[in-house]
């Protein structure tokens, strides 16, 4: 059995389809999940770009040992691992941090392509945060796109190899931003579209000179319609893989490492804040602040499709780290011991069978004073210890070191996490804390690092 793994970056879950929205146009993923299992409680483990990569290729937990850094050399690498079984391992990348300053995340491919570009942007301090260089000028057509470049790079490799076995791995920065699709996409959610690209403040929009509710609405709309051009060229690919027979001995896996705000829980936007001067909203030396990860960032999609399996649903808890198991399960490999995911295959022949008991979602863990790499390879101060999101099926604890920040939120009555409940039910709050306890635990966390988050303190 061959696997396509397609991950599109900073796709939230609520803006498909298939998971409920009636406004956001993705019709060829839609396509996708009615043929696939999709599962509807499916989370990011860590957090963000390259520690959720961490995760995909290693199968671990590796917010408990890692940051943003290389896959340590003794760590069992999914590609590796296939390559050396005979199977012809390719990934198509324009997520653009594979590679740079001695990433090495093509570890084990046999055939990697990375798609060089999407960091345009200035690079000087903080990324993604100052204005955009504005690409657009030196396209030409709608194919010059990354999205585009990427998908159309697998379509190319697959003419040439789509009659052995094979692991694709595609990897789209799309919809991440800078949100500069063509203005055409955007036209649908923001009619008279000025071409405007507005980068996010990471924080909330409240404190920032400038920035409007009106500002964030427009920056959503390009994000959406880069949802809906990412869903355009994914639409494409899979015509092809259609049309070359391969749906009949091809596994194909969507998913995403992380979500976004835009304006979600008092103004966020972005996906991690950083800390500010509270009188002029200026970053106070680029440090990292107080990062919660709420279901719009934590929650991802994913729909597998195996052939011969019917489409069905998954409302158990499943996580990021399940992936790379599941494919080796898949293409019949045997799963290493390190491996701490679960092969996601059973459920994907048996939708009814349960799911895990919870699922942590962090970024890498850190105290306040430490220099952490967890959006690049810069250190930066963090100016609070960093957070940790524990959800159950019906319940989702933020954790903070710091007494009065923790807050929990039940999800069955409270999906969009308006309300927090944790003076209302500290027994479940501390019942969850203990769940995160056993997490570090299980997964070696550092003593220096355990210590400080082995009490709740509301």
């Amino acid at each position: 059995m061959n696997v396509i793994w397609i991950i599109s970056d900073t796709f939230r879950r609520d803006h498909l389809g298939a998971y409920g929205n009636q406004d956001i146009l993705t019709p060829s993923l839609d396509a996708l999940a009615a043929k696939s299992v999709r599962f509807d409680r499916h989370y990011m483990a860590s957090f963000p770009t390259m520690p959720a990569r961490a995760d995909f290729m290693t199968g671990r937990w590796t917010m408990s040992f890692m940051q943003w850094e290389p896959l340590p050399r003794d760590e069992v690498i999914l590609a590796q691992l296939l390559t050396s079984a005979g199977i012809h391992t390719a990934a198509i990348v324009d997520t653009p941090f594979y590679m740079r300053t001695g990433m090495y995340y093509d570890r084990g491919f046999q055939t990697f392509f990375d798609i060089h570009g999407q960091l345009h942007h200035s690079l000087s301090g903080t990324p993604y945060r100052g204005e955009a260089a504005d690409l657009r000028a030196t396209r030409h057509f709608e194919s010059d796109c990354f999205a585009a470049q990427t998908f159309n790079k697998a379509m190319q490799w697959l003419d040439y190899h789509y009659k052995e076995d094979f692991l694709l791995y595609i990897d789209a920065w799309d919809p991440h931003e800078p949100w500069d699709a063509p203005d055409y996409y955007t036209e649908r959610y923001w009619p008279g579209y000025d071409g405007e690209v507005i980068p996010a403040v990471y924080g909330h929009w409240q404190d920032v000179p400038g920035y409007t509710e009106e500002k964030v609405k427009k920056a959503h709309a390009a994000y959406c319609g880069e949802v809906t051009m990412v869903d355009t060229w994914a639409g494409y690919f899979l015509r092809k893989v259609e049309n070359m027979g391969l749906m009949e001995n091809t596994a194909i896996i969507f998913t995403s490492d992380h979500g976004y705000y835009f304006g979600e829980h008092g103004g966020l936007f972005g996906k991690m804040v950083l800390d500010r001067d509270p009188k002029s909203g200026k970053t106070l030396g680029e440090d990292w602040g107080r990062s919660p990860c709420y279901e719009e960032v934590a929650s991802i999609p994913l729909f597998i499709y195996v052939p011969n399996v019917s489409p069905a649903t998954h409302s158990g808890l499943t996580s990021a780290v399940d992936l790379m198991p599941t494919v080796m399960d898949i293409m019949g490999q045997k799963v290493p011991s390190t491996v701490e995911g679960r092969s996601l295959l059973p459920i994907i022949k048996e939708p009814t069978l349960d799911g895990r008991e919870y699922v942590v979602s962090a970024e890498p863990f850190a105290n306040i004073g430490d220099i952490v790499r967890n959006v690049d390879d810069i250190g930066r101060r963090s100016e609070r210890d960093s957070t940790a999101t524990v959800t159950t099926d019906e319940w989702s604890l933020l954790y903070d070191v710091a007494p009065g920040l923790s807050e929990l939120y039940n999800l069955s009555s409270d999906p969009g996490q308006e309300k927090n409940v944790i003076s209302r039910h500290p027994d479940m709050a501390r019942e969850l804390h203990q769940l995160l306890v056993e997490f570090m635990r299980e997964t070696h966390l550092p003593e220096r690092l355990m210590d400080r988050r082995l009490e709740l303190y509301m």
